[in-house]
């Protein structure tokens, strides 16, 4: 059966190139439970694929171009596969794409000319992943293109490659890692290391995963997240390891006279979240969802604080889901993703869905003057490619 997003992606491929698509390859984005800003620094994460998706309906052209249509933004570029890719200008949609096909090209498989359209019901820069979700379905379409198959883990590399060199972003592995692999009804505890998967159960018809979008998007995000990042290097160097896996927290406390205020914090964060997330594993496959949701009020509170990257409208949503509590229908409650904007998780009862949508949308408006856009979701499969 194909889903309303894939069919809008069909729908409007042809009409913008005139013909019938031959493929449709879709990723999904991602909400992460807990485990925030540690993939970088070799930590766990908890993330899990969410049913909403990136599709890309695509059929071969007779040309030696790629010609690709953003149906979000409404434009087109045309990507002469002859000439040596460089980047567009910061910030353009296609250098997510384009990064996926430059790391094709690197490992010399080169696609035949074809015609691409995007689609996608993942919310743009709400911290839901839609540049993995963009990036994985544009590998999984090249890999029918040119007729390769690539190893699960290059494929995530390559995407992740993608993002640091084309679109600029120094980010870590869990997106590009949960888009390509996600599993239905399954969450997924990463080793950033060695990236070794551990999938948990998350089919309890008691508990559900709500997402709130607080339709607030900040420009510091970018910005600082590649400053958060140097100042863990820095907190890393100072305590002399690698990465921020093998501190401790007795390590940073030795070692805190020797570091600038930020690097100290955000070292105090990635080592807390760490051990957090470790512990909120175990709690999903006990089906401690009290003990999982003081976990991400605890991941919230490091965040807003320590690591400082929450802001006004994710602290009002959480502060939100604290009031109602328990016996409100609500276990936890934490923003997710870049902050500055965006999202927050919640864990809740599922008898609440419905209740719990109206009632944190419309106190949260009454708070903020913004309306907030709330959704339920489970676990969902990773990248797929339909022939049609």
């Amino acid at each position: 059966m194909i889903s309303d997003i894939s069919g809008r992606a069909r729908d409007a491929f042809e009409m913008h190139f005139g013909k019938a698509p031959r493929w449709l390859a879709s990723a999904p984005g991602r909400v992460n439970l807990i485990g925030e800003f540690t993939d970088f620094n070799d930590g766990f994460v908890l993330p899990m694929a969410i049913e909403r998706r990136t599709v890309i309906a695509a059929a071969p052209n007779d040309s030696d171009k790629v010609s690709l249509r953003s149906d979000a933004a409404g434009e087109s570029v045309v990507i002469d596969l002859s000439a040596p890719l460089q980047p567009d200008a910061k910030g353009r949609w296609s250098n997510y794409p384009k990064g996926v096909l430059a790391g094709f090209l690197e490992r010399g498989h080169v696609p035949r000319g074809f015609d691409a359209l995007i689609a996608t019901d993942v919310p743009i820069g709400a911290g839901l992943s839609s540049s993995a979700a963009l990036e994985t379905a544009m590998a999984s379409l090249l890999e029918v293109v040119t007729d390769v198959e690539l190893d699960p883990n290059d494929k995530i590399l390559l995407c992740q490659k993608a993002e640091h060199s084309y679109a600029g972003v120094p980010c870590g592995i869990m997106d590009q890692f949960i888009s390509t692999l996600g599993r239905a009804g399954e969450v997924l505890l990463l080793d950033c290391r060695s990236l070794e998967p551990r999938w948990l159960p998350l089919a309890d018809p008691f508990v559900s995963v709500l997402v709130i979008n607080t339709n607030v998007k900040h420009e510091l995000s970018s910005s600082a997240y590649a400053e958060r990042r140097r100042h863990c290097e820095l907190a890393a160097r100072a305590m002399g390891v690698t990465s921020l896996r093998e501190a401790t927290a007795e390590m940073l406390q030795k070692a805190a006279a020797s570091m600038d205020e930020m690097s100290l914090r955000c070292a105090r964060h990635v080592i807390g979240e760490i051990a957090r997330t470790v512990r909120a594993a175990q709690c999903i496959s006990d089906k401690k969802w009290s003990e999982l949701g003081r976990l991400m009020y605890e991941s919230h509170a490091s965040l807003q604080v320590d690591y400082a990257v929450s802001c006004r409208e994710l602290d009002v949503v959480v502060e939100i889901a604290r009031a109602l509590g328990d016996a409100g229908g609500v276990f936890g409650c934490r923003m997710t993703g870049g902050g500055f904007g965006g999202c927050a998780v919640a864990l809740i009862r599922t008898e609440a869905r419905e209740r719990l949508i109206d009632e944190i949308g419309t106190t949260y408006e009454r708070h903020t003057g913004k309306a907030g856009t709330l959704f339920v979701s489970h676990p969902d499969a990773g990248a797929t490619v339909v022939f049609l």
